[in-house]
């Protein structure tokens, strides 16, 4: 669902809930505190991107805000 109101103009307009176990939150925490992430979301976005990359799916972004954290490079959209 898009995001309604001031903040509209941001690409990320769906939500993903996902559940994780202990030790799954553990590793997302030190990937992101490792790597000086924002925030969690940041960094399983990050994890999104290299795993999709990985595969041939996504390019490489880079830069350090939260807002650059995506998963799909913007020129491919």
């Amino acid at each position: 669902m898009p995001i309604k109101g001031p903040k509209s103009s941001l690409a990320r307009g769906e939500r993903l809930q996902i559940m994780l176990s202990a030790d799954e939150l553990v590793a997302v925490d030190d990937f992101r505190f490792k790597n000086r992430m924002p925030s969690r979301a940041a960094a399983v976005r990050e994890l999104f991107r290299l795993g999709l990359a990985s595969h041939g799916l996504a390019t490489d972004g880079g830069g350090r805000k939260s807002s650059d954290f995506g998963v799909l490079d913007d020129a491919a959209e």
